[in-house]
């Protein structure tokens, strides 16, 4: 089906209308700061909801927060409407459910260790290939003793452990330093005082809570205030949505090209996934938003600059909405012909020019007709949010966040036993045991992988067994091209 999801108005007052059956080949809305990328990226959010379709998006300026409210129909406003010539334009709230990592003015999110996996993790600790490889071992080794990894003090155990007995170690899994150990440390501590430690631990995020709709049928927006998070840790904030991106792969079933998505996901200041990140993470991710598409999931990318997004995924994007970009410098003039050669020619649109030349509140836009082919390039006005542009009324969000309808359910932290706790009742038996009976065990206490496997399956039922399963599973998937 055909639909005026984007509500632009092409040059000759022709609406561009983009089918949603294409929404899932994911997109991009690229110009400098300035420029009105936020409003189309709310226009699109609204767009969606309004088919039913759950949005999942970072607010980075905290400007987002309008969605719960109607629009106010200035007059400046209404010359907007009657230039872009929305004639049955009507302002309207949209359901939102808002969260933070923080927990302060939102839902907090969680997830475990285990779950984020080390690839990730080291990436976030800008660990070197050897501390990398000494964090791979961690994580097999807690697999393999059934250590649960869920929070910071967690892993700070198991390496705490892990340098007592590196001797031991080191025969099975690699050679494992002291320095190595405390190198590690030290970058979670780093992570610590940055307030990561709310991130790690339990309840963890149901993504079900991610793909609602409410009571008349619209796709429930879910903004994540990221103002804090990425003025403090701009890598967390990356790496928090790399994983979200790679879990909804992994969770989600093969759906191939649904009607509409399941689910549409907005990277803002996309940049911070790339910056400084090493080619095999890059590649990885190139790999998930390539295959992600079959699960019914659109991944849209908002940045200043296009050349910002590698080349890969670049090409995967069907949508192209292209506010200005300045020409200051020779730089900027290559980046402009680098990037008007990414649309499909228009003999009326000098891309070249135009990109320098479209004013607030216009782009040049590209997407994907019904047979999956992009159409030609088409300057065109973006049509104003039917919510408020810009943060909401306080006591509006207050509101909307008292009545959210899973209110309660990831408040107060849940700390079980894991690893921490774990290992220190290990370190208790251990000090009561004599030196002999002490050598007896350690050369009789070694299990198999599957010992262990089946004892977790008696001791944690039910979720923790496909949780265990599921890490695995999404390791075996990000570390794919490596082992190539």
């Amino acid at each position: 089906m055909s639909v005026h999801l984007l509500h632009f108005a092409g040059t000759g007052g022709q609406p561009l209308a983009m089918n949603m059956a294409m929404a899932n080949r994911h997109g991009l809305i690229a110009g400098a700061t300035g420029t009105g990328k936020t409003v189309s990226l709310q226009v699109l959010a609204e767009g969606f909801a309004a088919q039913g379709v759950p949005v999942f998006l970072a607010d980075v300026k905290g400007d987002l927060s309008g969605l719960v409210q109607p629009s106010e129909i200035s007059e400046k406003f209404a010359e907007r409407l009657a230039r872009v010539g929305w004639k049955d334009y009507k302002p309207r709230s949209f359901p939102v459910l808002f969260w933070d990592l923080f927990g302060k003015t939102g839902h907090p999110i969680r997830t475990t260790m285990s779950e984020i996996g080390p690839l990730l993790l080291s990436s976030l600790l800008q660990l070197n290939e050897t501390q990398t490889g000494v964090l791979y071992a961690a994580f097999r080794i807690a697999d393999d003793n059934a250590f649960l990894l869920l929070d910071l003090k967690d892993l700070q155990s198991m390496l705490h452990w892990m340098g007592q007995h590196t001797r031991d170690l080191s025969a099975q899994y690699g050679n494992i330093t002291g320095s190595s150990l405390a190198a590690i440390q030290r970058r979670l501590l780093v992570l610590e005082e940055e307030g990561a430690e709310s991130f790690f631990g339990e309840p963890a995020l149901q993504l079900s809570d991610l793909m609602q709709t409410d009571f008349s049928g619209q796709g429930v927006i879910s903004i994540l205030d990221a103002r804090k998070l990425i003025n403090e840790s701009p890598r967390l904030y990356a790496t928090f949505l790399l994983w979200l991106l790679a879990e909804l792969f992994e969770e989600l079933p093969e759906v191939g090209d649904p009607e509409k998505p399941k689910l549409v996901f907005f990277f803002d200041e996309a940049h911070l996934l790339f910056d400084d990140a090493p080619k095999p993470l890059v590649d990885k991710i190139e790999q998930v938003v390539r295959l992600i598409r079959s699960k019914g999931v659109g991944v849209y990318f908002c940045t200043q600059n296009p050349m910002d997004i590698p080349d890969d995924i670049l090409g995967q994007l069907g949508l192209r909405v292209q506010h200005a970009l300045r020409a200051f410098t020779a730089r900027d003039r290559k980046t402009i012909r680098a990037v008007a050669q990414n649309f499909r020619d228009n003999p009326n649109v000098d891309v070249e020019k135009e990109i320098t030349e479209v004013g607030l509140g216009e782009a040049l836009v590209s997407f994907l007709n019904e047979k999956g082919a992009p159409i030609p390039v088409a300057r065109a006005l973006i049509c104003p949010p039917r919510s408020t542009i810009g943060p909401g009324d306080t006591e509006a969000v207050k509101q909307r966040r008292e009545s959210s309808p899973i209110k309660g359910k990831y408040d107060a932290a849940l700390d079980r036993e894991s690893a921490y706790e774990q290992l220190k009742e290990r370190a208790e038996k251990a000090a009561k045991e004599d030196p002999e009976k002490k050598k007896s065990k350690t050369s009789s206490s070694r299990q198999g992988v599957g010992e262990v496997f089946y004892k977790t399956i008696a001791r944690e039922a039910g979720k923790l067994v496909f949780s265990t399963r599921g890490r695995k599973i999404f390791r075996g998937i990000l570390e794919t091209l490596s082992k190539g």
